[in-house]
């Protein structure tokens, strides 16, 4: 899993449309989230995901922490890839593990001003059972671990990327200026955007969406040049 582009936040079929046409990889369907502010339905979720798939991964972002319920969700909505934000214990990310071999697992990693050895304890404890980790942003004023359009400190990333023996995916307030810049930093596996390629009206916008994917590729293109 390399190169990889994901936008997240999916409101409805002709976003997601949007999007796949502009070439990003992944895309994220935020759900069952603690403040119960979903974009949209589950079940026009799944309609998506299932239109989408299997050329593009539809994936669910959510909070959940059990990992029969997570099983069960994922199940339900179609999907085989889930990015786990809240709080899930080493145990339950073990347990779901076995119930679920298949199920590609994101794991956050949600940066604050001061709490890079708590990551790193975090990537110790979850590598063995999650397929990727992923950098987020942390709002102080808020207490929001995602979509908060906030950038984080890179260098942060970048050393979890060197220590993590999962590939990781870099999110935080990436917009088409700055996503090339943040992949040469921070040499993940893989970004993600969310509000930075939202218009006025909330909704994606295409140019964002088009520029942001062909910056990140381009960034991709030269970090890989740079290693043969």
């Amino acid at each position: 899993m390399q190169n990889l582009i994901q936008v997240a936040g999916i409101i409805d079929q002709a976003e997601a449309d949007m999007i796949v046409e502009e070439g990003a990889d992944w895309l994220g369907f935020a759900l069952r989230l603690p403040a119960k502010n979903e974009d949209l339905s589950e079940a026009d979720a799944a309609a998506i995901i299932k239109a989408i798939q299997p050329r593009n991964k539809g994936v669910i972002i959510t909070y959940l922490t059990d990992a029969d319920e997570i099983r069960s969700f994922c199940a339900d909505m179609g999907v085989d890839a889930i990015q786990l934000h809240g709080d899930i214990t080493p145990a339950e990310l073990r347990r779901l593990r076995t119930i679920a071999p298949d199920l590609f697992l994101l794991k956050s990693l949600v940066v604050k001003a001061d709490n890079i050895d708590e990551l790193t304890r975090t990537v110790d404890g979850a590598a063995e059972f999650v397929d990727m980790f992923i950098t987020d942003t942390f709002n102080p004023a808020t207490g929001a671990k995602g979509a908060t359009g906030l950038v984080h400190d890179w260098d942060i990333s970048a050393e979890l990327v060197r220590i993590s023996p999962r590939p990781l995916m870099l999110a935080g307030g990436l917009n088409p200026q700055n996503v090339a810049e943040a992949i040469e930093k921070v040499r993940p596996a893989a970004v993600d955007a969310h509000t930075g390629l939202e218009g006025a009206s909330g909704r994606k916008d295409r140019l964002k969406v088009r520029t942001f994917v062909t910056e990140a590729r381009k960034a991709f293109d030269r970090i890989a040049g740079e290693v043969r």
